[in-house]
């Protein structure tokens, strides 16, 4: 007698059921699709949490609370590669002297700020400065172009931090991209504001140059003694002595 499907059940003599040695239906070759994509989404998600390095996170959040609360114009990225902290200039106000690369208070004022919270990760983590500008070409007695300008402010910003701060320099670097990487167009002063940024770029890879011990040593505040990125002026050079009036010889003592 043979056994009888209960009572909910599909018979197994329906069409909709695949027979032993028959094809699959239609239907199964789309779920097996969406179940293989759900899991690959898994495994990537889990690799890229995996990959970012929990103190890097735990900095973004303090750094972007404090953007919100200092109303700071700019915004943080965070991925496998590490922290970006991107500051823009706002309102006109300028983070470098025209055509310069001398940092003002305006930018001071936002590192004074964000400044505590890098400084933590410098301890396991290296820090490079980008600096960026708009496409208005600069050419003048300390500047051929952009590119320049860009790595010289970069430099600025960097010593700024390791003279104030008290940053290691071990773990900061400088570089400038000059007007190449825009994030909006320069057709409008406030696009061009936009490009004009300093951006933090926080390595989420371990440093291979040990700092803890020396770490605990720097001074947390800013420094008192101004920062040696301010300009100042040369030395007179010493006089060169000229042949005497009495024909080389050695002039008379007291």
């Amino acid at each position: 007698m043979p056994l009888r499907a209960p009572k909910g059940f599909i018979d197994e003599s329906d069409p909709k059921v695949c027979q032993i040695g028959h094809p699959a239906p239609a239907w199964l070759v789309n779920y097996a699709d969406l179940m293989t994509e759900l899991v690959c989404f898994f495994v990537i998600l889990y690799a890229l949490s995996a990959a970012l390095n929990k103190n890097v996170q735990d900095a973004q959040r303090k750094v972007e609370e404090l953007i919100k609360d200092k109303k700071i114009s700019g915004e943080t990225e965070v991925n496998k590669q590490g922290l970006k902290i991107t500051l823009e200039e706002k309102g006109g106000a300028s983070f470098f002297t025209s055509g310069a690369a001398e940092t003002t208070p305006e930018i001071d004022s936002k590192i004074l700020e964000l400044a505590p919270a890098i400084r933590t990760l410098l301890i396991d983590h290296d820090l490079l400065i980008e600096g960026h500008t708009d496409t208005q070409r600069i050419s003048n007695q300390f500047f051929d172009s952009n590119w320049e300008l860009s790595t010289s402010r970069a430099t600025s910003v960097a010593r700024l931090l390791i003279d104030k701060y008290g940053f290691p320099p071990e773990h900061v670097g400088a570089v400038g991209y000059g007007d190449n990487r825009p994030i909006a167009p320069n057709d409008t002063p406030e696009g061009r504001a936009k490009n004009r940024r300093v951006v933090f770029f926080i390595s989420a890879e371990n440093s291979k140059i040990p700092l803890k011990q020396k770490m605990a040593s720097l001074p947390v505040q800013p420094a008192e003694v101004p920062p040696s990125h301010e300009a100042v002026p040369p030395s007179a050079p010493a006089p060169v002595p000229g042949p005497s009036p009495d024909g080389g010889k050695p002039p008379a003592g007291p």
